[in-house]
């Protein structure tokens, strides 16, 4: 993360930490939604994106990152499904992380990870995550969104 960091203080960027693995459906559909061209240019601006491999199994476990199963469990995503994400500063500062935040007490989603967003509340809080955490245009958000929504398995 020491090069991420130096990158986005030399960038006037914030760092975007996703934990994945190669087996991971939603986590290529994570990178497919922030590599997508109504997208990309946003999170190229505001982030530098950081990719760290955990969880592989039998042959790919030489895939992960040494020291990335530590930092997701140092973060709250030990016990979480991945994409796991977390933002940083590029002084390190946690600023968010993937956990959803409800004011509903009876939310059964409450900081849970939503991993990659894809149903509306989870899309509209990672939404208020990235204005916290970058500059956004209505513009921006709303492309965001309705890329992000497109991953929604229960859309009709």
């Amino acid at each position: 993360m020491t090069a991420a960091k130096a990158k986005a203080a030399s960038e006037h960027k914030n760092v975007l930490i996703i934990f994945h693995a190669s087996w991971c459906g939603w986590c290529k559909k994570m990178d497919a939604s922030i590599e997508d061209p109504s997208c990309k240019a946003y999170f190229d601006k505001n982030y530098v994106i950081q990719h760290l491999t955990v969880m592989e199994n039998g042959a790919n476990v030489s895939l992960e990152n040494p020291g990335a199963q530590k930092m997701l469990e140092d973060y709250g995503g030990g016990q979480s499904g991945i994409p796991y994400w977390l933002i940083f500063s590029p002084d390190g500062k946690l600023l968010a992380d993937s956990k959803f935040h409800s004011d509903d007490p009876e939310d059964k989603a409450n900081n849970q990870n939503m991993g990659c967003p894809a149903q509306p509340a989870e899309v509209d809080y990672f939404i208020q995550v990235l204005k916290k955490t970058s500059t956004m245009s209505n513009s921006e958000a709303a492309a965001v969104k309705a890329r992000f929504l497109k991953n929604n398995p229960t859309k009709s």
